[in-house]
Parts: C-alpha cells; sequence; structure tokens
C-alpha cells in the first residue's frame, strides 16, 4: 500500500487560481459610512477592518478568510479526485466471477455468515472503491455462468445486483464461466479476471488461459453432514427395501439421527455417528402396496453448515402388474414367462383383444413391433433400415463376444450357444454404419452381428438377427437369466420396480399432454414455462433449488415434484486450492485484493464541515451584546 496519494484529474488544480480573486475580495471589502461618535473605545473591530482593506498595511489576522481557503482547498482537492494507491496493476475492465453453487451456502460456526455472504462484503468494497475510469461487471457462476452486469461504473446498478445474487442448489461451471469472459474479452481489453469461492469444484479445468486469473480462496466454513442418496427397490415379497446415504465432511466428527416418514408418519429412526470424510449407507424396509411418499430427515448432533441437504423426497409408485406381449410361435419366452405372477401375458387363450399399450413386447414378425411398448425385443428377423448392412444367411455360427455390462445380458454365459442362422455383413458394411443409425451392438458373431440394442424416445429396443429357437439358447440356464434381466429392465423403464429422488440441476421428465405449454411455480416463487413434445414429454426444465415444484397446465392439476439431492461434492465441502488448467496451474491467492481506495468523499465531507464553520462564525453573536 502507497500511502502517498494518486490523483486521477489534475486539471482540477487550475481551481486554485480562485484563491486570488478570494484574497482580492477580503481587501475590496466595502468601506463602512463615517458617523461621528462620542468614543472610538467600542469601535476597534472598524478601525481594523479599515486598515485591513488598504492594501498598503498588513493585514490583519482573519478566522473568516483562513476558514474560506481552506473550505476552496479542500473543495479543489475533491475535484482533483485523490485515492490511496495499493501499489496493484489498476484493471481498467475487471470481471468479477462469484461462486454461486450450493456449498456457498454453507456457514462459519462463529460468524454465522455464509461464503456467498463473505463475497458480497469483499465486492462490495471493491466497488465502492472504484475510480472514475474503472468499469467492473459481474458474473455468477453456478451449473452455467450468468452475466448480472455489463461493464459499469454504476454502484447503484453493481449493489443492486450483488445483493439480489442467491445461492443455487447445484455445482459450479468453471469452465462455463470463463468461456463467457473469453467471449467478452473480444470487445473490451481484459487483463485480470477476479474469482470468488470456496473452492468446491474439479480441480482439473479444460481451459487455456487468455488472461490472468486472481483466484480468492474463502475461509472454510463449518463441518456438515448431509443426505446424499435416496433410492428404493421393490423386492420379492412385494415390499419396498429403502436405502439412504449420508456423508459427512472432513472436518469433525458428526453424530446424527436419521428418520424416514411414510406419507407424512414417523416410521423408522436410527442414530449413527459419522467420522470425518466417512459415508454410511442405512436400508429400511416399506410396506407400500399402494402410491406412496417417503420423506428422509436428518438431524445433525453437531454444528452444521449446511441445510439443504438434511431433506430427501421420494415417492413409491402404484404397484401393478406388467402388460406383456409374446408371439405365440416364440414358446420358450412364453414357458419363462409364465409362471411370473408380476405380468400378464398377452395374447390370452381366449383370443380376447389386448390392450392399446404394453410394457414389453416380444415377437418374431416387424409388424409387431409397431405396438406401443415401453421395451421391444424383436427375434429372427433385420431391422428394415439395415436391411443394406445385415444379411441373414442359414449357415452355424456361434458366439465371439458380447456386451457384459448390458443390464439385458448381466449375468449371462454365451460362449457354447450353437446358432443355425447365420447374420453377416453385407458388402462394404461396418459398424459405424449400425452407430449412425443409433443402434449398438451388444453380441458378436462370427460374420456379423447378433444382438442389437437402439434407444428412442418411445423407449428401449432390441434386435436378435437370428430366431433364439432355433440356437442351444434356450436350453442353457443364461436363458432364464436373460428372460428375467428383460423383465427386470421393463420394471425399471415403467417405474414401478426402483425408483430413486429427484436431484439438481434438471426437474425429471413427465408426461401430459403433446404440445401444449406449462406453467411451473419454483420453491423459490418464480415461474417458468416448458412445452411437451410430440409424445407429451416436459424434460430439460432447470431446477436450481431443493423443494417442491407445482406443475400447472392441460393434464397437470398443480402437480408437485420434489427435487432434493444435491451433488456429493457440495455435501462434502471439499476445497481446492489450486486450479490444473491445460497449460500452467493457478493457486489461490494468498492475502485479499488491495484496490485503490478513492479519497475525494473524505475531502468534500471536510469542505462541508469547513462551510458550516464559517457559516456559524460568521454569524455569531458579537462579544458584549446582550442576548
Amino acid at each position: 500500500m502507497n500511502f502517498w496519494p494518486g490523483f486521477y484529474s489534475l486539471p482540477g488544480a487550475w481551481y486554485l487560481l480562485l484563491l486570488i480573486p478570494l484574497v482580492v475580495f477580503y481587501f475590496l471589502k466595502l468601506k463602512r459610512p463615517h458617523k461621528s461618535v462620542p468614543s472610538l473605545a467600542l469601535w476597534s473591530q472598524v478601525i481594523n477592518d479599515r486598515r485591513v482593506n488598504s492594501p498598503f498595511q498588513k493585514f490583519k489576522r482573519s478566522i473568516l478568510l483562513l476558514l474560506q481557503i481552506l473550505l476552496l482547498l479542500f473543495l479543489v482537492l475533491a475535484l482533483m479526485q485523490p485515492y490511496v494507491q495499493s501499489g496493484a496493476e489498476r484493471a481498467e475492465y475487471l470481471p468479477i466471477l462469484i461462486d454461486c453453487s450450493a456449498s456457498m451456502a454453507a456457514t462459519d460456526p462463529e460468524t454465522k455468515k455464509s461464503r456467498l455472504e463473505l463475497t458480497k462484503e469483499r465486492v462490495g468494497e471493491i466497488i465502492d472503491n472504484l475510480l472514475p475510469d474503472q468499469r467492473v461487471s459481474l458474473v455468477a457462476v453456478s451449473s452455467t455462468a450468468r452475466r448480472l452486469t455489463d461493464f459499469t461504473d454504476n454502484q447503484r446498478i453493481l449493489k443492486q445486483s450483488l445483493a439480489g445474487l442467491t445461492v443455487d442448489d447445484v455445482p459450479s461451471n468453471l469452465e462455463d464461466a470463463l468461456r463467457m469472459t473469453q467471449a467478452l474479452s473480444r470487445t473490451v481489453p481484459i487483463n485480470t479476471v477476479l474469482f470468488y469461492s470456496d473452492g468446491n469444484f474439479p480441480q482439473e479445468v479444460n481451459f487455456d488461459l487468455p488472461f490472468d486469473l486472481n483466484y480468492q480462496l474463502l475461509p472454510l466454513a463449518g463441518s456438515n453432514v448431509g443426505i446424499t442418496s435416496f433410492n428404493a427397490r421393490k423386492n420379492q415379497t412385494g415390499n419396498w427395501d429403502v436405502f439412504i446415504r449420508v456423508e459427512n465432511s472432513e472436518k469433525n466428527d458428526s453424530p446424527a439421527t436419521v428418520e424416514l416418514l411414510q406419507d407424512g408418519e414417523s416410521i423408522a429412526k436410527e442414530e449413527i455417528v459419522l467420522g470425518k470424510g466417512d459415508s454410511q449407507r442405512l436400508e429400511f424396509s416399506v410396506n407400500a402396496d399402494k402410491k406412496s411418499s417417503l420423506e428422509a430427515i436428518l438431524t445433525p448432533g453437531s454444528y452444521d453448515s449446511l441445510a439443504a441437504d438434511n431433506r430427501a423426497f421420494l415417492n413409491i409408485p402404484q404397484s401393478r402388474s406388467l402388460l406383456v406381449f409374446v408371439d405365440p410361435d416364440l414358446a420358450s419366452y412364453r414357458y419363462a414367462l409364465d409362471e411370473n405372477k408380476d405380468l400378464v401375458l398377452y395374447p390370452e387363450q381366449d383370443g380376447a383383444a389386448g390392450p392399446p399399450e404394453y410394457d414389453l413386447v416380444i415377437s418374431s414378425s416387424e409388424k409387431n413391433m409397431d405396438k406401443q411398448a415401453l421395451i421391444k425385443l424383436g427375434v429372427g428377423f433385420v431391422p428394415e433400415d439395415l436391411k443394406n448392412y445385415v444379411l441373414l444367411e442359414t449357415n452355424l455360427t456361434d458366439v465371439v463376444d458380447w456386451n457384459r455390462s448390458s443390464a439385458l445380458l448381466r449375468h449371462v454365459e454365451l460362449g457354447d450357444v450353437q446358432i443355425t442362422e447365420q447374420p453377416v455383413w453385407a458388402e462394404n458394411a461396418k459398424v459405424e454404419n449400425l452407430e449412425e443409425l443409433g443402434y449398438e451392438v451388444l453380441i458378436h458373431g462370427r460374420l456379423g452381428p447378433l444382438l442389437l440394442q437402439k434407444r428412442n424416445s418411445d423407449g428401449l429396443e432390441f434386435y436378435f438377427l437370428f430366431n433364439t429357437d432355433r440356437s442351444t439358447m434356450p436350453y442353457r440356464v443364461g436363458f432364464p437369466i436373460m428372460v428375467s434381466n428383460l423383465i427386470q429392465l421393463t420394471l425399471q423403464e415403467a417405474g414401478i420396480a426402483e425408483v430413486q429422488a429427484s436431484a439438481t440441476p434438471l426437474l425429471p421428465a413427465v408426461e401430459y399432454v403433446p404440445e401444449h405449454k406449462y406453467n411451473i411455480k419454483t420453491p423459490g416463487g418464480k415461474q417458468l414455462t416448458a412445452e411437451s413434445n410430440k409424445n407429451g414429454i416436459v424434460s430439460g426444465v432447470a431446477a436450481l433449488q431443493v423443494g417442491k415444484y407445482t406443475i400447472s397446465g392441460e393434464g397437470a392439476k398443480s402437480d408437485q415434484i420434489s427435487v432434493s439431492l444435491l451433488n456429493p461434492m457440495e455435501t462434502s465441502l471439499v476445497s481446492v486450492d489450486e486450479i490444473q488448467f491445460s497449460e500452467v496451474p493457478v493457486s489461490a491467492a494468498q492475502t485479499q485484493i488491495d484496490s485503490d481506495k478513492p479519497l475525494w468523499s473524505e475531502f468534500a465531507l471536510i469542505a462541508f464541515v469547513l462551510l458550516l464553520l464559517e457559516w456559524w462564525y460568521f454569524q455569531r453573536r458579537p462579544g458584549g451584546i446582550p442576548a
């Protein structure tokens, strides 16, 4: 810090020439009229003033003149806009990036201030100390970057935008903010960027810095414990196994109590103690044969700096049977599914018409694949859009390799399966041609693909390019396992076997009337609008706060969707003191940023005080005059 002040507007010093007319007017004060009086004892002040008015007389000390000179001097100093020099390089255009992720709401156990409140204080000081040639732009950094102000020196606009800044319950995306700043640098010269954060973000950022980054790391908050996972799975008895994961930050050991509520009533409670950085998975059993609402409440036994992760919500769907269509000529599949009590098999023996929509369709005819279903399995044919790439020949083949991580083929052994039909690649065809059409090869044969998977807007499709009944597959242990995996996958797609709590930053997709607009009210009271697609799906709606979102519109009667989980990294309150960019690392600044401090307001205040003093001195009652 350089205590010798600098002056932004030196030409203001020319106003010191006003001292000349001030002194001249002092000499040229109006003379008083002559009067005859018995004695001059009481008129000594008049004689002295007359002596002073004579330019050739040594003029008497005048407190009034001194006050006027000092008043003019301080007014001129204020016009010169002095400031205390910090010694740091002064940026003409300064973008200030402010981390607004969920962890910025964490508070300090002593001051009770959140990290965002501390940031607002520090940025407010910078705004107060702006010089006339400096411009600042505020950028909020959460899951996306949001520009709050243009480059401006208007302190009112800057402080208003800063005061309205709130925490979003999402992780921070520093790369997005830096790319926005890089775009701004194409319009104005940016040499330095200021970034305030608690350090809760990935250490590696894929970005080449075209400017200097001043990383201001905020002091760590207190310890925190929170819910990071909340899901339920239906078991074979028809009940639901509920799983809750609780994690602790790395600061202190934390005792806590976890309570599970079903439809508002407490059904279970468990006390736990988590060590530094530990996590624990709790399991509860819930009997729910109809639609039910679960709520997990975490009550910390010690100081907890973040409250947004202490509650979680989960909806258990209405229990129902799966609707499954299987071609009558696929006897092996019908036999494997016949004993499953969780599904209704179509077509039925009485020949009754099936429902308009199914959960699962298994067919050897491409015509039946047009039925509406969440999961479709085609057996023994090549889809129409692949006939230019794959041909089906009558020849022996076997399985060369398969995707063991696929949900359909989990725990399925295919190494000894013999197949009498052989799909082969057409001339110049390859896997890339199928991938361009959205297909993924799950099982590879000797000369071509055997099983394909395709995800589309309606659901998930699988295609056995050979007839599985013309192979040894139905006689292997892996066949009923594969069919069981298929049923489990259908249950998941239907949302009636496994559910999990929704997390920020997106609202889960919901289905209503196709191509209609819907109003969404956020927990903070803001109104959002979204439009359903041709299938009636409303998706991609931002959910930046934990809480309940209300959807209204055609087909939606003020439906409520709860979003309650944070990113586990936000709960952990981890902090990085060095950011690794593509070329160089950037370490956190060791000291708080020091900016130039303008002094013109102080000098203007002194001038105002002098003005009041002069007025009092001029108006004061002369001595000897009775009240």
